[in-house]
């Protein structure tokens, strides 16, 4: 496999973070002229589509009848419930502020990671977990004040956790299917559930104004299935960890194009919420990183011993 130049790594990665950042500006529009269950099918039936075309060109693996299951699972958790909660909850809050609370799914991975799978976590992993809900609290307070805001806006922590469920479930097929197999059966079997939401849909397409439907358009094929097709191919030449890193942008950039596309002002509040719940999840990122390069050093100090032992001999 021959190795990308950084140069085009990198625009790929900028494509990736401009997808994703989009997202919460194009979901404001559609909200517009579309309920938060027609929103989310209509996203995903070209979503869907476009995925079609990419495997029928590339060709994707078939699933193993045991999988099936759990397949639907991951449609169930990284498509129905996170994007119509996604969806509901946005309707309360700012596209700025949405893009931040979105990006605080670590933070429930850890609280899955103790309450469901009970592992053991870390002082320091609690505390990461305790500033970054203090930062939530900063971006609900700088976008409506904390006295005004609307339960119904917190739907977007709910979509974060459903994520962190994804992913949780999604690493223990990652070594079964390729990245871009995942993610085409998980979109395919999401939308299938969305279609509890098809009555009204055509209406609502035929009604809805050229500007919001392109918008939708828009938001299906990028961030919905570009961009995790992009975002496979980078895994494949970058570390995990390392290109991680690029998603902590998301945020800043969507806030730039909230104030550019929407007209949105961006609260010091949510600027500010959005630096903590940020650190927060880089410092989970970071004890990991930290205790594998602990454990790689322990594993390498004992074969010193060996070594010197059986040259002396």
């Amino acid at each position: 496999m021959n190795t990308p130049s950084p140069l085009k790594l990198t625009l790929v990665i900028a494509g990736v973070i401009l997808c994703w950042a989009y997202s919460p500006i194009g979901v404001h529009m559609g909200l517009h002229s579309y309920s938060p269950g027609q929103l989310a099918l209509l996203r995903f039936l070209i979503a869907s589509v476009f995925m079609a075309g990419v495997a029928c060109w590339v060709g994707i693996g078939r699933p193993h009848v045991r999988d099936l299951p759990w397949l639907l699972v991951l449609g169930f958790f990284g498509v129905f419930l996170h994007h119509t909660s996604l969806n509901h909850g946005q309707q309360w809050v700012t596209a700025a502020a949405s893009s931040v609370l979105a990006q605080s799914a670590p933070l429930f991975s850890v609280l899955i990671a103790f309450f469901c799978l009970k592992e053991r976590v870390s002082v320091w992993r609690w505390g990461c977990v305790l500033l970054g809900l203090a930062g939530v609290l900063v971006v609900i307070w700088g976008d409506h004040g904390v006295g005004d805001i609307d339960p119904r806006g917190l739907l977007i922590l709910l979509a974060a956790c459903s994520w962190s469920v994804y992913f949780a479930i999604a690493r223990h097929y990652a070594h079964r299917y390729s990245p871009l197999t995942l993610a085409c059966y998980m979109v395919w079997s999401g939308t299938l559930m969305l279609c509890v939401n098809l009555p009204g849909l055509p209406a609502a397409i035929l009604q809805a104004p050229l500007p919001e439907n392109l918008a939708v358009l828009v938001l299906g094929i990028f961030p919905s299935a570009l961009a995790y097709l992009a975002w496979g191919y980078v895994l494949k030449h970058v570390e995990v960890s390392r290109a991680s890193v690029a998603m902590y942008l998301i945020p800043p950039v969507a806030m730039l194009m909230a104030a550019t596309l929407l007209g949105e002002h961006v609260a010091l509040q949510v600027m500010l919420g959005a630096v903590i719940v940020l650190a927060s999840v880089a410092a989970i990122s970071l004890e990991g990183h930290w205790r594998s390069s602990v454990h790689a050093g322990r594993a390498q100090k004992p074969a010193v011993g060996p070594i010197r032992q059986a040259s002396s001999d």
